[in-house]
């Protein structure tokens, strides 16, 4: 019995010095495998956004520029991925442990969504004249039965007080479903209403991204005493195109605004345009494919998920 069991610590300490080499033996420039299933994440979306987003990434140079963005966001380059990913493909147990990992919460990103669509779907519609100006939907269907082409909101003093707590707030949403080939304008505007001063941020929704207006309740001898703000889609055909806004949000602006777990997937286009007339140019649908990569580091489709 105390044979057995002197056995049994021996092996349990020969794994446990052997994970510790193991770690040790990892070079600097390998990421570790937080950093590294975290970034693998990212690149895995960026991937598929690139692929399926045919309008934005339609050269090898603004392919380059994207992903370099993500990178940056994780304080990682192009070369210390490839180094890495080749480390860890040799130790086949653990990257396949992290590939499951992310794959895992890539399933849990998609399944969320698919929930939030289904509840959206399920609830009963409201009637806009019973809600107060300064209400913004969580959610918003284009689709979805009684529902008109957009929604607006009023904030007065009183209201921009209770939302915002400090000197800057951010409105903001996300738009999915946005067709190839819209002929309606889709646009969204903020008001600014100072006690001197009017400014007015505008913008196109050309593509399934995350737009965002920031702004300050304060400027050089001014305060803000109102904020009206829409998203407006002109529908002269009748026809509703299944596009969604989802993470719409006003309030203070989050101490990080850009996270490296939560990547952004937009290219570079300017916060604010021009309040004037504008070619529309939206992308397809979003349709994110979790993607893995193969032992020689390159990307595969996995499944194909609409997000």
């Amino acid at each position: 019995m105390k044979y057995r069991k002197s056995i049994t610590c021996l092996f349990l300490f020969v794994l446990l010095v052997g994970g510790v080499y193991s770690c040790q033996n990892r070079p600097k420039e390998v990421l570790n495998r937080k950093q590294m299933e975290r970034l693998m994440y990212d690149v895995y979306i960026a991937e598929a956004t690139m692929e399926n987003d045919y309008y934005n990434f339609d050269t090898p140079a603004k392919k380059e520029a994207y992903i370099n963005k993500v990178f940056q966001a994780h304080k990682t380059t192009q070369a210390q991925w490839d180094t890495s990913l080749s480390w860890y493909s040799d130790r086949i147990d653990l990257y396949l442990k992290m590939n499951d990992s992310v794959k895992a919460r890539l399933q849990r990103a998609r399944q969320g969504v698919d929930d939030m669509i289904v509840q959206q779907n399920q609830a009963k519609p409201t009637d806009p004249a019973l809600l107060p100006p300064s209400y913004l939907p969580p959610v918003y269907i284009f689709s979805m039965p009684d529902m008109k082409k957009g929604f607006r909101f009023r904030l007065d003093f009183a209201d921009i007080s209770s939302k915002v707590t400090g000197d800057d707030f951010l409105f903001t949403f996300s738009a999915i479903g946005v067709p190839s080939r819209l002929s309606s304008a889709f646009t969204s505007l903020l008001t600014l209403v100072y006690s001197d001063t009017t400014i007015y941020r505008f913008q196109n929704i050309r593509e399934n991204r995350t737009y965002e207006f920031f702004a300050s309740k304060y400027i050089p001898g001014d305060t803000i005493t109102e904020i009206r703000g829409f998203v407006h889609l002109q529908n002269p055909t009748g026809v509703i195109p299944p596009i969604q806004l989802h993470n719409i949000y006003f309030g203070d602006t989050p101490e990080t605004l850009s996270k490296a777990d939560t990547l952004s997937l937009k290219p570079d286009i300017p916060d604010g345009e021009p309040l004037m007339p504008d070619s529309l140019k939206p992308l397809e649908p979003d349709s994110i494919r979790p993607l893995k990569p193969d032992l020689t580091g390159r990307l595969k489709p996995d499944s194909i998920t609409k997000m």
